[in-house]
């Protein structure tokens, strides 16, 4: 059987601990036990829990004090911490809410809600690792845990899903009365109006007997626009069944027993708190992902990314039998502008050619900086002829106009040389283009020293075989 995760299990009844692994044990988790506070720092870091399930109460500490354990250790900051309360206590369950604790299942509980919530919130466990994994641990500056520094929007987008439009304003106002979000109610019957404005930050949705309540949180968390929005489900009574089938479908939390602007209130401020964490997660992580990508002085691709184009033009060209050509461009006599004028004259050279020759490239191909002042230029699907012309407006478009060096100061000519070679027919693996792609680029490298050797502020191209 396969171990799908390591759960802590903390209670100091020694009855319960057994009960709760034999259910988690059945399903298939590996269980770590514990009876109270002292020592568990050690035996969080021992074992790195994937979830804690807690009593209430344990013989020298509280469910709070465990949750406050877990968060300073690295790593562990997210890791859900469910509590185990001995008897339906609303009071108890929203203490334990403001708390800070992920969710509070009281006894006697059925396994298929306690399995649920297990499933779902290593799942919402999961999505933020892989999110703190692919951004990096320190220090390129992204992906920082910090959740405290993370706010939530303070006009969050709050939206209200009911069957009958006197719950809806019944809901509404009884939110807006104790919290300020930014509340809307729509009719279940009328999904549309929520997909077709603000993508909310979450929604509430009421839970009846009818499968498609159900149906619609599935509905919500599979498209694009809601696929990162919080849902909470809203059951009239303590149905585990469906609280269970709520969770398996993509609902964050379930409210049982009924509406309460209070639990309700405090899910939303949690669950909205971590949305706002993750989603500085993905934007750090698009960032990171594009700036690996970009020059930062010019602004065009770089290296990275021109190898990695090259390579899909490559195989594009292979599997079509269209012809494609590699060009190396150097500014010409550029240490003299750095020695004359200053390197930051030179940066400004830089970043004007950049645009010049993009310009002069427009949608052909790329236009990537890959070192210095040299530049590498990708045009897929192109003839020798129309090649020959891209090259020649390139350095057509360098030395058409003097370049400014500072604001209203001097300006200086500067010219540029091409080296082209021109990739025709398949190359001979197509599975592994690195090769030939290689021999392109050394071959339009000779091409380029040729155009330096013969004056300069030309285009050269490699004719014999790469």
């Amino acid at each position: 059987m396969s171990v799908q995760g390591t759960i802590l299990v903390l209670d100091g009844v020694a009855t319960n601990r057994i009960m709760l692994k034999v259910q988690l044990t059945a399903a298939w988790y590996h269980v770590v036990q514990g009876e109270k506070l002292e020592g568990l720092l050690s035996l969080v870091r021992r074992t790195q829990p994937d979830l804690v399930l807690t009593a209430q109460t344990l013989p020298d500490g509280t469910a709070a004090d465990v949750k406050k354990v877990t968060k300073t250790v690295p790593g562990l900051e997210d890791v859900p911490v469910v509590v185990l309360a001995a008897q339906n206590d609303r009071d108890a369950r929203l203490r334990a809410l403001q708390d800070g604790l992920d969710d509070v299942l009281t006894h006697p509980f059925k396994d298929t809600l306690l399995l649920a919530r297990i499933r779902s919130l290593l799942r919402a466990h999961a999505a933020t690792q892989d999110l703190q994994v692919s951004n990096g641990s320190q220090p390129i500056g992204f992906g920082e845990p910090a959740p405290s520094v993370i706010r939530p929007p303070k006009a969050a987008k709050v939206h209200i899903l009911t069957h009958a439009a006197q719950t809806g304003v019944m809901w509404h106002k009884a939110l807006n009365d104790q919290r300020q979000y930014s509340l809307s109610w729509h009719l279940q019957s009328n999904l549309q109006s929520v997909l077709s404005g603000a993508v909310p930050d979450a929604i509430v949705v009421e839970l009846g007997a009818h499968p498609s309540d159900l149906n619609i949180l599935a509905d919500l968390r599979s498209r694009n626009v809601t696929r990162n929005t919080v849902l909470i489900g809203v059951l009239k009574d303590d149905n585990a069944v469906q609280a269970s089938e709520a969770l398996d479908r993509g609902a964050d939390a379930v409210c049982l027993d009924g509406f309460c602007a209070q639990e309700i209130l405090l899910r939303l401020d949690n669950q909205i708190a971590r949305k706002a964490r993750l989603d500085h997660m993905r934007v750090s992580l698009k960032k990171g992902l594009a700036d690996s990508w970009i020059d930062p002085l010019t602004g065009l691709h770089n290296r990275r990314f021109a190898m990695r184009a090259l390579d899909q033009i490559a195989r594009e060209s292979a599997r079509t039998g269209s012809s494609f050509a590699v060009m190396l461009a150097d500014l010409d006599h550029f240490k003299a502008i750095n020695d004359d004028h200053g390197h930051a004259s030179g940066d400004l050279v830089l970043k004007q050619a950049a645009e010049r020759m993009r310009g002069a490239l427009g949608t052909n191909g790329f236009v990537a900086r890959i070192g210095g002042e040299e530049f590498m230029i990708g045009v897929p699907n192109v003839t020798s002829k129309q090649a020959m012309r891209l090259a020649e407006s390139l350095c057509d478009s360098i030395c058409s106009a003097p370049f400014q060096l500072l604001d209203q100061g001097p300006q200086v000519n500067v010219t540029v040389s091409v080296g082209m070679k021109m990739s025709q027919g398949p190359f001979p693996d197509q599975e592994s283009p690195t090769p030939h792609i290689e021999n392109l680029i050394k071959s339009a490298d000779t091409a380029l020293y040729a155009a330096k050797k013969a004056g300069r502020n030309q285009v050269n191209v490699r004719q014999n075989a790469a």
